[in-house]
């Protein structure tokens, strides 16, 4: 009775109905990225009682974070969670009957499949474009239905890509952008848009599961500092040459790499070592304990160097805070951690 009870809002609205209330309970769906996007995001399917959340985000939780991402509190910056685990724990709470998984981890191409595997929706709550790629290649090759979102100033945009016909992403957007992209730390961000957007992706997952609702086949792209709201058809961005419709994968296949990145909302770069998976973190704490302070935890070991911080993760990943430089940061990492 509790169970009817909690979701007796949604399922009196003939859209959902307890068919669709159903096809919810019996769904697994997949949040890249953990952020404002998707903390909205992972918030509104778990709390509709989609069966199955599994949400993947590199990243542990700052003051300028809480601006924007509606998950996670002061409490979580004191106990140095990232934001998975974080997340993991809110959403539970928030309802019991869903099984949430939070997993720590840079979604890449050694992993992404995995990741993926079996699920009915895959939901952007990224801030870069090339793992977007990523998503696109993975969704085409496994046929998953994917929902993209992006947000940035006072504006955002989401648009549904479906596995059986062009467009996809890349018929959108051909190419990660030369020189990078405005990201959050050098643009800002008003915290209505992604609470907007990812509201807007919720909804077009919801009904990509429930799988009876005609879903959007339109870009949308909404400013709320000008109240504007412009839809734009997909068929529009349909290129015949695009090598991701074509079963070329570019992103997803050839041979792993180091990648370093400058975070987005943040003073720091990730450098990311496909061959450093299982970084055994004690022996690296013991080794760095020599140097200064150490805290550590199961999930990630912090060492301040100067006017830097390392925050070293089990699965190969180190966050260098306190610097744009990506060669200083490429030094430091050789230094303390190694190639």
């Amino acid at each position: 009775m509790k169970e009817v009870d909690r979701y007796s809002r949604q399922t009196i609205f003939p859209g959902i109905g307890p068919e669709g209330q159903d096809r919810l309970g019996a769904g697994f769906a997949v949040v890249v990225g953990c952020g404002a996007l998707g903390t909205v995001i992972s918030s509104a399917l778990v709390r509709a009682g989609v069966g199955r959340v599994r949400v993947i985000d590199r990243d542990f939780i700052e003051y300028h974070n809480l601006q924007r991402q509606l998950l996670y509190t002061e409490r979580d910056i004191e106990e140095g969670l990232p934001k998975a685990v974080a997340a993991e724990r809110h959403l539970r709470e928030a309802n019991s009957a869903v099984e949430v998984e939070g997993v720590v981890a840079d979604f890449s191409r050694t992993n992404a499949e995995k990741l993926v595997e079996g699920a009915d929706v895959i939901v952007d709550g990224l801030d870069n474009f090339e793992t977007r790629f990523l998503i696109n290649d993975v969704a085409l090759k496994l046929r998953i239905p994917w929902v993209y979102g992006g947000a940035i100033g006072s504006s955002g945009m989401t648009a549904t890509f479906l596995p059986d016909g062009r467009p996809c992403f890349r018929c959108m957007v051909s190419s990660p952008p030369a020189g990078g992209t405005m990201t959050c730390d050098t643009a800002g961000v008003v915290n209505a848009v992604p609470w907007i957007i990812g509201s807007l992706e919720a909804a077009e997952a919801l009904k990509l599961l429930i799988g009876t609702a005609l879903v959007s086949r339109e870009l949308v792209v909404l400013d709320v500092w000008q109240r504007s709201f412009e839809s734009l058809p997909l068929a529009d961005f349909a290129r015949a040459d695009c090598p991701a419709c074509q079963g070329t994968y570019e992103f997803l296949q050839g041979k792993p790499r180091t990648r370093v990145t400058s975070l987005c909302g943040q003073n720091a770069v990730q450098i990311w070592n496909a061959a450093a998976v299982g970084m055994p973190l004690s022996q690296i704490k013991e080794r760095l304990s020599a140097l200064g302070p150490v805290e550590g935890s199961e999930h990630m070991v912090r060492f301040t160097v100067g006017e830097q911080e390392l925050v070293i993760f089990y699965d190969g990943r180190t966050i260098i805070r306190g610097t744009r430089d990506e060669k200083a940061a490429k030094a430091l990492y050789a230094k303390y951690v190694g190639m």
